[in-house]
């Protein structure tokens, strides 16, 4: 049960002093021609160089650390066709604890592979989110394990909002901040943390424009499923639950999409000017300024790189050339 309807500055500055040993501090980095094309000082918080790629083991590891030693004495379970899956089979490695993993059958390989490689115990389903619940359930009631949820968990959430932490303690008199969103958890935590300690800064969701459920969900104050989602960013194909719906309705100043075109552009500017290697999805706020730049011109925007995990034989842009 959440100890708390939402978290607050302090439950995410107490995960940090939690985890700040067990995860790296990642670089915030610049492209002096990637701000001359979009006409703002862009801050790239660089979580693609986090362990296992992702900031999602953050979170992760906020969340094994705080079961109680009867919570986790069976292990840990989850859902996830990508980086949480990774990311938790670290995490309870580090516990000296099982994880167990339901991912969907058309899963990226690259992530199949980098979950056997931390040691998770995979069970493989078909991708319709029944199957996976299911296929969960059947797990737990076998092993016992703790369920840990992607984004609808507390203590994942804290993990998330320390990526806001450290920003905003490596860049000062930032304008606004930017995350991708899918299910909400990194934009939950990076929003309760920036209007916590600077409220006069904006936070902004980004998201793809074929996989809108978060910008409707927001926009109409319901919250829609995401159904269908057609969209080259796999991290966010996810819809917002609850918890993180209620968290964003409070701390976020809105979502704002961006077409398959630009999300391809940006992941391929990165690519080219910054030299480091992103997945779609963390290419997607970028994307946002480029198809928004009256929103953000000469501001200073943190957009916060979410991953690095992506399969170098399916790039974007290889089918094109």
């Amino acid at each position: 049960m959440l100890s708390k309807e939402f978290p607050s500055v302090s439950d995410i500055e107490e995960a940090y002093q939690r985890i700040k040993d067990m995860v790296h501090r990642t670089p915030v980095l610049t492209s002096q021609s990637i701000n001359k094309i979009a006409g703002a000082n862009l801050f790239f918080k660089c979580e693609n160089f986090q362990k296992v790629g992702a900031f999602k083991f953050r979170g992760a590891s906020n969340a094994v650390t705080m079961l109680s030693s009867e919570a986790a004495k069976n292990g840990v379970a989850t859902h996830s066709s990508g980086n949480h899956a990774a990311a938790l089979a670290l995490a309870a490695r580090n516990k000296g604890i099982p994880a167990y993993i339901v991912m969907p059958e058309n899963a990226p390989v690259i992530k199949k592979k980098a979950v056997e490689g931390y040691g998770g115990i995979i069970t493989f389903c078909k991708s319709t989110q029944q199957d996976r619940e299911e296929t969960l359930a059947k797990i737990q009631q076998k092993t016992g394990a703790a369920f840990i949820h992607p984004y609808n968990n507390f203590d994942v959430i804290c993990g998330q909002g320390t990526v806001a932490l450290e920003l905003m303690q490596d860049v000062e008199s930032l304008d606004c901040v930017m995350t991708p969103v899918g299910g909400g958890g990194l934009l939950s935590g990076v929003s309760t943390y920036v209007k916590g300690r600077f409220p006069k800064v904006r936070v902004f969701g980004a998201e793809p424009a074929m996989a809108d459920d978060a910008f409707r969900s927001l926009r109409d104050g319901k919250l829609y499923p995401s159904v269908n989602p057609k969209t080259i960013a796999d991290g966010l194909l996810t819809s917002l639950c609850p918890l993180t719906m209620g968290i964003l309705s409070k701390n976020c100043d809105g979502i704002l999409t961006a077409t398959e075109e630009n999300i391809v552009k940006a992941m391929r500017m990165i690519w080219e000017r910054m030299k480091i290697i992103v997945e779609p999805s963390s290419a997607v706020p970028l994307a946002v300024v480029i198809e928004h730049p009256e929103k953000f011109q000469g501001k200073k925007v943190g957009l916060v790189i979410s991953g690095g995990n992506v399969d170098l034989n399916k790039l974007p842009w290889l089918a094109k050339e």
